[in-house]
């Protein structure tokens, strides 16, 4: 035996001849001794997946504390515990341990990407050694061993074909094509081919439809195109931060600086009025309380997780938190056509019978739908349809079954939608066996492009029935069926089906024809080449993988959001260009871009000119990949949404990863970030517009939270600029930071998605939450707030004790914050125009808190604990008709805003 290259050198086993293959894994047709097994075992290991790295459940727990606020938080706690404060510290700690928990739990899940891909591989697998066929492990099968496949079978490792008989393998999984792929055992005359059209390979993972065949393996394990993809994943598994992390990190930061420059103005403030440096220093650590949001962690944890319910409802299953969020700042869907975009099963469309065109209705291989005329000149009658029919259900080797209410196919695809569309004119194949028994079957072969099912009838004639290419078969046949009855096939007749073959094939339907053979002799029976011949042509049948029909309505809604769509698949360019235009994601000048074209460009021309393409067909698991990354060097945020394995790596290295719930594999699943239910591309859109929701709530979440931060930071400077006691003692920041301001908050979180939110361009990758419309409206709020609390304040000095005073600008603050937060929904439309009970659970925590406000004015246990003085009804009436003035003020402005 030969010594084997390295099975990781890229070798064109497509391009070498039988013989020239043996010799370069130094193999015979016999197979290999178990000697030199052993020794191949032994050098290549074994063939199978590595595992990729699992994740530690540690790392998953301190990526919690990752976050700058977190930690500003732990160090606003720590403070508070050294200074005896520990009511404000353990109420913080509990917040910062309870959102790592929440944190934890949505994430811990491990990385099963190999886990999976190895469960797609076959376990075991027959292979001819030293001349005997057995049956082994797949993971000890060695290059140079011969395999032997049937039809079921899953194939072990990539080969090279030495026999084929009638072999139909499906791919989908790993190139993207819904249909079986004949294979022969040929030698292709170019080196450059794209992976489907590997017609002489098998690859790992897929299966054998239909046939037999005999393969010399070349390729095992991590060598394999299974392996490259297994390794892509690994290299796209590189986890970036979301947009909604990178943006709390950035504003982190800023709260941090802006905290710490009040905190150190009011100290020397204090210092040049000569105050004692431990009660600023007290003071110093108040206002750092009051800075911070303490419920800022738990209400983003929270508003994501109600996100990921909503989804659920919508069938868009989220796998990681944050990705919610990203969803919402997509700016490029990067789709997969088959299953996605289209039903992901052969429909036929269109029959050819007689001079009639006839439609039909119905998608998948259900029998729900009909058989019409496209004019009234037919009959649904008619014979030439009949026989027609009786073809697509009698030649043909698949089976329909029917699933939890799903109907499957169980053989060849293209087959089981002839079998549909026979079922819809209620003709069957149990019942034709019964008819007309099978008497001889010769099955589909690349060189003779026919399949013929020879039947006998009752009363002994016998009928042969063929289908295959339309200009073969053509060429076979010397009649035609008509209305009128069987006669010669013109010259006329076939420039008219030529015709009808070369118009429906533009419209990316794949075309087969159809023909009978009336008293066949038993002599010739054995013969195909006898048989196939002067045949009486009967028709043509039009199929294709029909577009979802709310597709289309998708993808516009995606246009109208600045969202670009674009489709990536391993079909061929004229068919997911003629989809592509039906559902408006190309224009009619547009032009695929194929996988052998996109290996001529170099990464930087691929990101030059990624924008200017709108579908890439015949394309690899690795150009996929290099596509998303393509775009997100163009500052996209992109989705990636697929089902096969070739479509794993690049929904690994997308920034949000969609994988199909129904037809996706494993390995995809595993790999994605999100998984929709009913694969619809509707049901991904549904879930963007739920991402852009959830970040409006973020928002409007954080602008009342620091907002109300900003009222209380002014209102103790402006008491220390002006040498007053603090208005506010530490337990009033707490319990507004908390209780008053987090609560409602969480109920904003919640809030219902503004009906507009797709009406609008995706935010930019780059933008602050804080911009500065954010920041000014921050700071006004806060002015207001402030204002009415420190005027109530001033009375209070004034006419009441300081306790009193405190009381009132507490209660004052507290009033006017949850009054603000009807206010604070939209930032355009005024609390009347959203309505002020379309948040249920807004009006009443609302409802709720003002009691409990006033209850501690009138309660001695509530109020010691709060450190607050008992007011009279009409003083609490008083103090909420103040505390009115901040929302009226802001609900004007955004009424002068609609006005201007």
């Amino acid at each position: 035996m030969g010594e084997f290259a390295d099975p990781s050198a890229q070798v064109a086993w497509h391009a070498l001849s039988l013989e020239s293959a043996q010799a370069q894994v130094g193999a015979t047709a016999e197979g290999l001794s178990d000697d030199e097994v052993a020794k191949r075992f032994q050098k290549f290991g074994p063939n199978e997946l590595r595992d990729a790295e699992p994740i530690n459940p540690w790392a998953i727990l301190a990526s919690q504390f990752s976050s700058l606020i977190v930690w500003i938080l732990i160090a606003a706690g720590v403070v508070s515990g050294i200074f005896g404060e520990w009511v404000d510290a353990l109420a913080i700690t509990a917040i910062v341990v309870l959102n790592a928990l929440i944190g934890f739990y949505q994430e811990f899940n491990a990385e099963k990407s190999m886990a999976a891909l190895k469960r797609m591989t076959a376990p075991h697998a027959r292979v001819r050694r030293s001349g005997v066929v057995r049956d082994v492990l797949a993971r000890d099968i060695v290059p140079g061993d011969v395999v032997v496949l049937e039809a079921g079978d899953l194939v072990p490792a990539d080969a090279r074909l030495m026999k084929a008989a009638s072999l139909k393998c499906i791919e989908a999984a790993l190139t993207g094509e819904s249909d079986a792929v004949g294979k022969h055992a040929e030698v292709l005359d170019r080196e450059e081919v794209p992976l489907g059209d590997r017609k002489n390979l098998v690859f790992m993972g897929t299966s054998v439809a239909t046939g037999s065949a005999e393969a010399l393996v070349v390729a095992t394990g991590m060598a394999t195109e299974m392996g490259r993809i297994a390794g892509l994943i690994q290299k796209a598994g590189q986890e970036e931060g979301t947009p909604l992390q990178k943006r709390l990190q950035a504003f982190g930061k800023l709260l941090v600086w802006a905290s710490l420059g009040v905190v150190g103005l009011v100290f020397v403030l204090g210092l040049v009025r000569g105050l004692e440096v431990f009660e600023l220093f007290l003071t110093a650590v108040s206002l750092a309380v009051a800075a911070v949001p303490e419920g800022l962690p738990a209400v983003v944890t929270i508003s994501l997780a109600v996100g990921v319910q909503r989804m659920a409802r919508r069938r868009a299953l989220m796998r990681r938190l944050p990705t919610v969020e990203t969803l919402g700042s997509t700016s490029v869907i990067c789709t997969d056509k088959t299953g996605t975009l289209t039903v992901g099963e052969m429909t036929v469309r269109t029959l050819f019978a007689c001079d009639q065109e006839w439609e039909v209705t119905g998608e998948g291989y259900g029998p729900e739908g009909k058989i019409t005329p496209r004019t009234s000149e037919g009959e649904p009658g008619a014979t030439g349809l009949n026989d027609l029919i009786t073809v697509l259900a009698g030649c043909n080797a698949a089976h329909l079954t029917q699933e939890e209410g799903r109907w499957k196919v169980i053989g060849d695809p293209t087959e089981g939608a002839l079998l549909a569309a026979a079922a819809k004119a209620k003709v069957f194949p149990a019942t034709l066996d019964k008819d007309l028994p099978r008497v001889k079957e010769f099955p589909f072969d690349s060189d003779r492009k026919m399949m013929t099912v020879v039947r006998k009838s009752l009363e002994g004639s016998a009928r042969a029935m063929v289908k295959g290419a339309p200009d073969v078969l053509l060429a076979r046949c010397t009649q035609i069926l008509t209305s009128q009855g069987i006669r010669p096939l013109t010259d006329k007749d076939r420039e008219n089906i030529s015709t009808i073959n070369e118009a429906w094939a533009a419209r990316a339907l794949r075309v087969l024809g159809a023909a009978i053979k009336n008293g066949v002799q038993e002599s010739d029976v054995h013969s195909a080449k006898e048989v196939e011949r002067d045949l009486v042509f009967v028709g043509l049948v039009g199929m294709y993988d029909p577009p979802r029909p709310e597709a289309k309505d998708a993808v516009a809604r995606c246009r109208s959001a600045g969202i670009r769509v674009v489709m990536i698949t391993g079909d061929h360019p004229r068919t997911a260009l003629a989809v592509a235009k039906e559902l408006g994601i190309a224009k009619e000048n547009s032009k695929a871009l194929a996988g052998l074209e996109l290996d001529k460009l170099s990464d930087s021309d691929l990101s030059d000119q990624v924008d200017q393409i709108a579908v890439f067909a015949r394309v690899t698991a690795e150009h996929k990949l290099r596509i998303v990354r393509a775009w997100k060097s163009q500052q996209a945020i992109v989705a990636m949404t697929g089902d096969g394995v070739n479509d794993a790596p690049a929904i690994k290295g997308a920034d949000v990863g969609i994988a199909m719930g129904k037809a996706g594999t494993e390995v995809t699943k595993e790999a994605s970030d999100m998984i929709v239910a009913d694969d619809n591309f509707a049901s991904i859109v549904a879930a963007v517009e739920e991402g852009r929701g959830i970040f409006d709530n973020i928002k409007k979440t954080l602008q009342y939270l620091l907002a109300g931060n900003a009222g209380e930071l002014l209102l103790m400077t402006l008491c220390v600029v002006f040498g007053l006691p603090m208005a506010l003692l530490p337990i009033h920041l707490l319990w507004i930071n908390l209780v008053t301001d987090g609560l409602p908050a969480l109920c904003l979180a919640t809030d219902p998605i503004d009906s507009d939110v797709m009406k609008r361009g995706p935010r930019k990758p780059g933008a602050s939450i804080a911009d500065r419309g954010f920041l000014v409206l921050m700071g006004i709020t806060g002015l207001l707030t402030a204002g009415v609390s420190f005027a109530v304040y001033l009375y209070g000095l004034k006419y009441e004790t300081l306790e009193m005073a405190r009381t009132h600008a507490f209660a004052a603050l507290v009033f006017a914050e949850l009054l603000r937060s009807f206010g604070c929904r939209s930032e355009t439309k005024t609390l009347f125009q959203v309505g002020a009970f379309t948040n249920l659970r807004l009006a009443v925590v609302v409802g709720i808190a003002f009691l409990f406000q006033i209850w501690s004015h009138h309660n001695p246990i509530l109020g010691g604990f709060l450190k607050t003085g008992m007011m009279t009804w009409s003083d609490c009436l008083m103090l909420i008709i103040v505390s009115i003035i901040p929302i009226s003020i802001l609900e004007v402005a955004k009424l002068i805003r609609q006005y201007r």
